[in-house]
């Protein structure tokens, strides 16, 4: 997920894509701990995204406030 794609995405697209995000992580890290994870890079590449998510919204919600 590019950020660009991110800035386009409405506050509630945002929370709707970060709770996808959060439910991904929690399986690829039950899957890491049961040995079934095939693709390792994912669990960077969510967590990344996640960043993404957060730090956009909270630069939205503050150019809101002005």
């Amino acid at each position: 997920m590019k950020a660009k794609d991110v800035r386009l995405q409405t506050a509630d697209q945002l929370d709707s894509e970060l709770g996808n995000l959060k439910k991904e992580q929690f399986n690829l890290r039950f899957q890491r701990a049961t040995g079934q994870l095939e693709n390792t890079a994912r669990v960077r590449q969510v967590r990344r995204d996640i960043a993404r998510i957060k730090t956009i919204a909270a630069q939205k919600s503050a150019a809101d406030k002005r």
